[in-house]
């Protein structure tokens, strides 16, 4: 059985774009992925809300520096076949990092990290597929205006550079953004159709990768 880990942030974890909690699990990418690919795959989500690609956030009780836990996740989960990584939509914040130049780099760190990490009984470093989170739609919300101050506009720029990034390490991309938007309630979430179109659209990337 392949094995493969989708690390993210609210867009993995499933976070409604009215607040009101979580996506109901079968509306969730991955889990849409896991049924795509059937039992020959074991698909595990990992999604925290607010986590960056490599910066602090003091704002938050959870670690939300994905090059801080990264490590941590692959040496619960190896041996994996394939690690998924969707972030970047967090490090839009002016008071993190705010433009997608810095989020290229923070995830061009997360890869060095997936392939270098301390694996056990010489197990071989996973794939890596990254995926630049759809950009930043119309926000009525005054505090995440505030929040993501700029970041609209730079959000637009994270599929260009993380192709770049992908193109580079010599690792599989996919833009997100080409087959989902972000919800017009808060212009950064996903309402259920766009995180399952994802999860519907990655399907095959992830077959391909995995040579199934």
């Amino acid at each position: 059985m392949k094995t493969v880990l989708c690390y993210g942030d609210s867009l993995t974890w499933g976070y409604r774009p009215d607040g009101s909690g979580r996506h109901a699990r079968k509306d969730r990418w991955p889990e849409v992925l896991q049924a795509e690919l059937g039992e020959a795959v074991h698909v595990i989500s990992d999604g925290l809300n607010g986590r960056t690609t490599a910066f602090d956030d003091h704002l938050s009780g959870f670690e939300r520096n994905a090059a801080k836990t990264l490590t941590t996740a692959l040496g619960t989960h190896f041996p994996l076949d394939l690690v998924i990584i969707m972030l970047g939509t967090n490090d839009m914040k002016h008071i993190l990092c705010g433009n997608a130049y810095g989020a290229k780099r923070g995830m061009q760190r997360l890869i060095e990290i997936v392939r270098t990490a301390p694996y056990q009984f010489d197990t071989k470093a996973p794939a890596v597929l990254i995926m630049s989170p759809p950009p930043f739609g119309a926000n009525e919300w005054s505090e995440f205006r505030l929040i993501f101050e700029g970041g609209a506009e730079q959000s637009h720029l994270l599929a260009e550079f993380y192709r770049d990034a992908a193109e580079l390490a010599r690792c599989a991309f996919f833009d997100a953004g080409s087959v989902a938007a972000t919800s017009s309630i808060d212009g950064i979430h996903l309402d259920a159709e766009n995180t399952r179109a994802i999860g519907k659209a990655v399907a095959p990337i992830v077959r391909d990768i995995l040579d199934l």
